[in-house]
C-alpha cells in the first residue's frame, strides 16, 4: 500500500496509511504499507509486481504506463466534484500578482510537473491549448518542466521563480486545510476541465478475488462507523469503483495537443 500522491504531510500520510489499514481488514487482505518518498520516482512504484493499494495517476494508467488493475478512486469533499470521483488542475499565481485573466500571464514564466502526469502536464496543457493560434503558437516567454511534484509547482510560484502552474486541485485542498500557511500567498487564477480521479490500483498480477475484495471494501468504506473520521480530515466522501476505460478520455487529449503540434505546454 502507499499514499503518497495525496500525503501532503506526515500527518496526512499517517491517516491514510490508518484509513487503508481499515480498508483491507475489511476486504479480508493482508497488506503492509510501503513508505515511498519524494523524489523517489512513481513510475518504479507503479511498476512493482507486489501493488496491491498504490494511488496511481489517471494518465499513466491510461498510457500503460505499468501494469496495473485500478480499484476505486476517491471521491473529494469540494463543490467542483459534485459527488463524483473527478480532480482538476488549479492554475495557480501568487495572491499579490496583477493578474486578472490567464491570458495575463501570457509572455510571463509557468512551469509543470512531468510528462505523465494528468494534473500537472496533460490537462495544462489540454487547457492551454484553446489559447493557441498559428500567430501566437507559444504562450509564455519561459517554461520550465520536469518539476515533478506538486510541491514544487506550488514552491515555484510562492517563491517567485515561475508566474503560474497547475496544482492538482484535491491535493491543493488538502495542503489548504493542513498546511495553510503554504497556500496564504496564492490564489487559483483559473481551474482545467474536470478529469477522473486518480485510483488505487493493483499489480496486474493481482489474484482477481483479491481485487474484488478490495473493490468492494473500498466502495462501502463510506458507510463504515470508522470512515466518518477519516472522511473529515482527509476531504473524502468517499470511493467510486475504477477501472482502465475510466480513463480513456485523456488520451482524447492528449492526441488533440499532439495533432495540433502541441507536445508541451508552451
Amino acid at each position: 500500500m502507499n499514499a503518497r500522491m495525496y500525503a501532503v504531510t506526515p500527518a496526512v500520510e499517517a491517516a491514510w496509511r490508518e484509513l487503508l489499514g481499515h480498508i483491507t481488514r475489511e476486504a479480508g487482505v493482508e497488506l503492509s504499507y510501503h513508505s515511498y518518498p519524494a523524489p523517489q520516482p512513481l513510475e518504479q512504484l507503479w511498476s512493482r509486481p507486489d501493488l496491491g493499494a498504490v494511488f496511481m495517476c489517471g494518465f499513466p494508467i491510461a498510457l500503460k504506463l505499468a501494469p496495473v488493475i485500478p480499484i476505486a478512486a476517491p471521491i473529494p469533499s469540494a463543490a467542483w466534484a459534485g459527488g463524483r470521483a473527478v480532480y482538476r488542475s488549479d492554475l495557480i499565481v501568487r495572491r499579490d500578482a496583477p493578474y486578472l485573466r490567464l491570458e495575463d500571464t501570457f509572455g510571463g514564466r509557468a512551469g509543470w510537473t512531468v510528462r505523465h502526469s494528468q494534473s500537472g502536464f496533460n490537462a495544462f496543457r489540454h487547457h492551454l491549448l484553446a489559447y493557441r493560434s498559428a500567430l501566437r503558437p507559444t504562450l509564455y516567454g519561459d517554461m520550465t518542466g520536469n518539476l515533478v511534484t506538486a510541491r514544487n509547482v506550488l514552491d515555484g510560484v510562492r517563491e517567485g521563480r515561475i508566474d503560474i502552474g497547475p496544482l492538482d486541485a484535491y491535493w491543493h485542498t488538502l495542503i489548504a486545510r493542513h498546511a495553510a500557511e503554504l497556500t496564504a500567498d496564492i490564489r487559483v487564477l483559473a481551474p482545467t476541465a474536470l478529469a477522473p480521479m486518480p485510483a488505487f490500483v493493483a499489480a496486474a498480477g493481482a489474484p482477481a478475488p483479491m481485487v474484488a475484495q478490495l473493490r468492494a471494501a473500498f466502495t462501502g468504506a463510506a458507510a463504515r462507523p470508522w470512515f466518518g473520521a477519516f472522511g473529515e480530515y482527509l476531504l473524502l466522501q468517499g470511493f467510486a469503483a475504477a477501472s482502465g476505460s475510466s480513463y480513456a478520455t485523456l488520451l482524447d487529449w492528449d492526441r488533440e495537443a499532439k495533432a495540433a503540434g502541441y507536445e508541451s505546454p508552451a
